[in-house]
């Protein structure tokens, strides 16, 4: 079977769960949501392949699923860093002011004054926050290596972001 074109890693079986065939998977956003929804999930070991899922539900941090045809401690411990992917299309829905971490990535950001700060490259959580890190544009002519920015993702600094120009604002300067 062919992987859809919009495939997004949600996160990876982190390991067994139990002795009857259940994984332990660790996502990548606080909510589960898209794990929790999606009743297939596409995982890379042994090769890229859907899964049906059976029952998923949250536990602690973490979503513990039972997948059809895994029984047994021994072949859930053989998927352990597998990466779990769902389409992109499947997604729950948002409102209107909010994005999924994977939206943000690859989006170029600029200051309030216009000027290029680099572009997502990554997300990160610090707890309080989502962080967005930016990687800043080579500079023509330049040797130098210029430093990663990481920018926290609240209203105080990112003031718009623009999915179909793929674009961040933010309120931050050149020189933080």
């Amino acid at each position: 079977m062919q992987p859809p074109d919009d495939l997004t890693q949600v996160g990876y079986v982190s390991g067994p769960f139990g002795i009857t065939g259940s994984i332990r998977v660790t996502p990548f956003s606080t909510d589960a949501d898209a794990l929790l929804s999606v009743k297939t999930w596409w995982l890379s070991k042994p090769s890229l392949g859907p899964v049906k899922v059976r029952t998923a539900k949250l536990h602690g941090g973490d979503v513990v699923a039972q997948l059809a045809g895994l029984v047994g401690r021994d072949p859930a411990e053989a998927l352990k860093g597998a990466a779990v992917s769902i389409p992109r299309s499947q997604f729950p829905a948002l409102p209107a002011d909010e994005f999924y971490w994977s939206d943000l990535i690859g989006l170029d950001v600029v200051n309030l004054a216009g000027e290029a700060l680099g572009s997502v490259t990554d997300m990160m959580d610090n707890g309080a926050q989502s962080i967005l890190r930016i990687t800043p544009l080579p500079v023509a002519g330049s040797e130098e290596k210029q430093s990663e920015r990481l920018i926290p993702y609240v209203d105080q600094f990112v003031k718009t972001v623009d999915l179909a120009g793929k674009e961040i604002t933010v309120d931050w300067g050149l020189d933080y």
